[in-house]
């Protein structure tokens, strides 16, 4: 081997859109309550084995995510590539950094690269309403958040005159909603249904 072939490989340089990314997945980890080895199983499960270990250098943007990784990732924690892209904010009087376009204001850069309308899936024995309202919670920068927040509220609202079960979804889905936290998703679904969601290789 010669003296240039032993030579290091130049570390690899990482933009803001990768740490913006590193820091989504965290998020949403967390939100859906996963260790990395419980995500990582996850992972290989959608036919994208990636360890523990690279979970973890993900987090800490220390490993590099390729267009695959990204689509699983969203896959599997229910939620959409935009959500892993950008910074969940989207205040005009706030900016945020994008690889290739420098800094921009935070809420055109959600107008160019939307908020998706829902899930690739949705979760079994959840009301249809109930579940966008979790994917709006999280994945859905504050702004635009709030306005679909109120359409889903309002047709929670007309299923409560439909039945007991009904009233009880929407109250409860109104105290997340106000809360504007960030719990782990499905808290505010009824326990008692008993059912809920289950869910290239790449390898570190």
């Amino acid at each position: 081997m010669s003296d240039e072939q032993r030579k290091a490989r130049p570390a690899t340089q990482y933009g803001p859109t990768a740490g913006t990314v590193a820091e989504n997945v965290q998020r949403l980890r967390k939100r859906r309550e996963l260790s990395i080895y419980q995500l990582s199983a996850l992972l290989r499960k959608a036919g994208r084995a990636i360890t523990p270990a690279a979970v973890g250098k993900i987090e800490r943007q220390q490993r590099q995510v390729t267009v695959d990784d990204l689509m699983a990732l969203a896959t599997v924690l229910g939620a959409s590539p935009q959500a892993l892209l950008l910074p969940l904010r989207d205040d005009p009087a706030e900016t945020i950094e994008l690889t290739g376009a420098g800094t921009v204001p935070a809420d055109a850069a959600w107008v160019w690269m939307p908020p998706a309308e829902q899930p690739l899936r949705m979760p079994a024995g959840i009301d249809p309403n109930t579940a966008l309202l979790e994917f709006v919670l999280a994945n859905w920068p504050p702004n635009a958040y709030r306005r679909m927040r109120d359409v889903l509220l309002g047709r929670l609202d007309a299923l409560a005159y439909e039945d007991a079960d009904g009233a009880r979804r929407r109250d409860s889905a109104r105290r997340l909603a106000a809360s504007r936290q960030d719990p782990p998703i499905g808290e505010f679904v009824m326990r008692d249904e008993g059912e809920g969601d289950t869910d290239g290789p790449g390898m570190d």
